[in-house]
């Protein structure tokens, strides 16, 4: 197995479901590619750099975060 060099390109695949899979999407259209199906996402990040995809990862995780409490401030809508 070779090691991940800190300049190597990098692709990272993350794939949950969630019960508000919809609204939690929508948070992502600016992100990154994603597919929304049913409950579930699957999103794909692809960088020049191990610190590039850290940071949208980063971003990723914030946007999904506020808007899972921004669901759960409003019952999920109910």
């Amino acid at each position: 197995m070779s090691h991940q060099k800190r300049n190597d390109p990098v692709s990272l695949e993350l794939l949950f479901e969630h019960s508000e899979s919809g609204p939690l999407s929508s948070s992502l259209i600016t992100e990154a590619e994603f597919s929304h199906e049913g409950a579930e996402i699957s999103l794909t990040l692809s960088a020049n750099s191990f610190s590039d995809v850290r940071a949208r990862w980063n971003s990723i995780m914030r946007a999904l975060i506020a808007s899972e409490q921004s669901i759960e401030a409003t019952d999920g809508g109910d």
